[in-house]
């Protein structure tokens, strides 16, 4: 029923639109609010730093954790597999992929490739000490750094595939963001669980993410796709999440995989 609800809600953009602004919402992100012109660009530098509230990582983690709980009983879990299977398609050979997850929060996708029997060898990092200090505590086995997206610092190609793990949409400065992603891989990059608009322009809205007040930039399909040409970076496969289009206008949340083209 949920996911017939959700089907039915998907074909309406603007009831869609309507009542995401206007129900209260116990998930992740509610009461979005459309930002234009100026005040983009100051909300957008007034909470670039949001994520890195120490109420967060907690917050987060009550819904991870329910979520691994259901993965390792076998459960379909669409963020999680859309990410497994194309790593999985990645990886031709014996050896681990070197993997980096940049925003990768308390670091809870290096346990969803573990309970997948993915062969890679998992880093993360993010801008936030709160979801780093946390991502040690629970995985000590694996390297976490506090890094940020914008300015990292791993040497050129240090990793087969970096993925930028759904940060991008709040990152003002997010072309740095995917040129530093581009720089440090090797092979592949990966920007998952990324917003597009499809027949609209950027859009920045204010939310509340785990009930702190957070930006969210949602991007032009077109204009993304050229961004990542123009950092050397190839899209060999899209992978679709949600979307929601009438005659060419709409939204949908992708995953893209990138083959890194050689200089």
């Amino acid at each position: 029923m949920k996911r017939q609800l959700k089907a039915l809600v998907n074909r309406f953009p603007r009831l869609k639109a309507v009542l995401r602004r206007l129900l209260p919402s116990r998930g992740v992100s509610s009461h979005y609010v459309e930002l234009g012109g100026a005040e983009a660009a100051q909300e957008s530098s007034r909470l670039r730093d949001a994520w890195q509230d120490n109420h967060l990582p907690t917050r987060q983690r009550e819904l991870v954790d329910r979520q691994l709980a259901d993965y390792r009983r076998g459960a379909g879990i669409d963020v999680f597999d859309v990410l497994v299977n194309a790593l999985r398609k990645l990886n031709g050979q014996r050896t681990p992929l070197r993997v980096l997850e940049i925003g990768c929060s308390s670091g809870y996708y290096g346990e969803v490739l573990q309970i997948a029997g993915v062969n890679a060898s998992y880093e993360g990092c993010d801008y936030s000490d709160s979801f780093i200090a946390l991502a040690r505590e629970r995985y000590p086995q694996w390297t976490f750094q506090v890094q940020d997206a914008t300015k990292l610092d791993y040497p050129d190609r240090s990793f087969d595939v970096a993925i930028s793990g759904c940060c991008l949409l709040h990152i003002p400065e997010y072309e740095s963001a995917v040129a530093e992603t581009a720089r440090v891989a090797d092979r592949y990059a990966i920007f998952h669980r990324t917003p597009v608009l499809l027949g609209q322009p950027n859009k920045t809205f204010r939310k509340l993410a785990y009930g702190v007040e957070t930006v969210e930039i949602h991007f032009n399909e077109p204009d993304f796709l050229a961004l990542l040409t123009r950092h050397g970076l190839d899209p060999i496969e899209t992978l679709t999440l949600d979307e929601s289009v009438v005659s060419g206008v709409g939204s949908a949340s992708r995953t893209y995989v990138c083959r890194k083209r050689t200089p």
